[in-house]
């Protein structure tokens, strides 16, 4: 999903395009799940005819500073992403909507036209980022704190009614607001939790997602299972240095991943287990805080209270229990392959006409409903029946062949 690099180079294309122009269409997608806790014309009323003063970003969340409140804000989600006609902005790959596709996309949630004519449309695959306006005393002077806005437009804005709680909650943005190392250190200390789920906390450090959290880790050496408290210093210090050198790279170069340099485990992430490397050596995949996670076993490794609860414990390997977010991500990569071939029928495993033969053979009928074996499983299971086949089965399988009675599908 977005994170904050991505997020980072929408705001300096919307900074560079359109502040100082005044927004004359407004077009708001009829999408409650979407856009939050408002009906389309009240949001469209709220800032027709107004002017955009900046653009601001904290962690993942980005909005417009208008002349007036409310100012409109985007919590990208999965697939959320900022399009600007005739604009290079960076796409996020899941979150790309085709140039050949009608403009505004069917899936853009907010679209303005300024007054100059450029268009900028705000879309969402997926349907699980946010859309609101920004209204409230409390979060704004926030946000003014935390984003250095002048004092003054904090002060207004006490005149604000509405809450709203997803930014104001974040915790320090993991650019503009980098903790010392000392801070880093003591904040570790005090936490209980793996690392890995912890650098996803947004109340902890905004702005860090999948991505990024494996990379930090991995350029500090650290295993993502490694509980914070127990880090040392030198890791502290390590990790410290690889989330700033991690963010700032990816933000100089607009989150254009083809340009991270190349001894990023990034670039081997969505490669299949058993065929990832960074630098000749093996990415493993593991489930840590809910997310799919590479990590190179060699170099990160468990340590002192950790390595010794991991030996004890089979680690949950890729394929196993995935989080909504994998998923969603696996879906989106499906629709997203345009190259693959389509309404093409499975060979060998799992082919329906086995689905259908009946037969008094109950072990046969065991295989035939798991459709799963392979030609080695199905040859063993014939020595080693799991329990529901009776030895007259057994003796069946040589009269069988000699007959050519074999069901078809069982081998290719």
């Amino acid at each position: 999903m977005p994170e904050l690099p991505e997020v980072e180079a929408a705001r300096r294309a919307i900074a560079d395009n359109c502040v100082g122009k005044k927004i004359k269409r407004v077009l708001i997608a009829d999408d409650n799940k979407v856009i939050d806790g408002i009906s389309p014309s009240d949001f469209q009323k709220s800032v027709l005819g107004k002017t955009i003063v900046c653009a601001r970003r904290k962690g993942k969340n980005l909005w417009l500073e208008l002349d007036s409140p409310p100012f409109p804000s985007f919590q990208f989600g999965m697939a959320g992403a900022i399009y600007i006609k005739g604009v290079a902005v960076t796409k996020y790959k899941r979150s790309a909507v085709k140039d050949s596709e009608e403009w505004p996309s069917k899936y853009s949630k907010f679209f303005v036209e300024l007054d100059d004519g450029l268009e900028l449309s705000f879309t969402d695959k997926r349907r699980f980022a946010k859309v609101r306006l920004l209204e409230n005393v409390l979060t704004l002077i926030l946000l003014a704190f935390f984003t250095k806005l002048d004092l003054v437009v904090g002060m207004f804005v006490l005149l604000q009614p509405v809450s709203v709680r997803p930014i104001s909650e974040l915790g320090p943005d993991a650019l503009l607001e980098p903790m010392t190392v000392d801070e880093f250190a003591k904040s570790l200390a005090k936490k209980k939790i793996t690392i890995k789920p912890l650098l996803l906390d947004q109340g902890f450090i905004s702005g860090i997602g999948n991505w990024i959290a494996d990379e930090v880790l991995y350029q500090a050496r650290i295993h993502p299972l490694q509980t914070a408290s127990s880090l040392s210093k030198e890791q502290c210090e390590a990790l410290h240095t690889s989330i700033k050198e991690v963010i700032e790279k990816a933000v100089e170069v607009d989150a254009e991943s083809s340009q991270f340099p190349s001894n990023w485990i990034f670039h081997a992430r969505e490669e299949k287990p058993g065929k990832a490397f960074v630098d000749g050596k093996k990415i493993d995949f593991i489930t840590a805080g809910g997310r799919t996670t590479a990590y190179v076993p060699e170099l990160q490794k468990l340590s002192g209270k950790d390595a010794e609860k991991a030996a004890k414990a089979k680690p949950a390997k890729r394929g196993g229990a995935k989080s909504k977010e994998d998923d969603e991500e696996e879906e989106l990569e499906k629709e997203d392959d345009s190259a693959k071939p389509k309404n093409q029928k499975p060979k060998g495993r799992g082919k329906k006409p086995a689905l259908k033969r009946k037969t008094k053979d109950s072990e046969d009928e065991d295989d035939d409903a798991d459709g799963e074996e392979d030609e080695s499983d199905a040859e063993e299971e014939v020595v080693k029946p799991r329990g529901r086949g009776t030895k007259a089965a057994i003796k069946k399988k040589p009269e069988e062949k000699a007959g050519n009675k074999k069901p078809k599908g069982r081998r290719s």
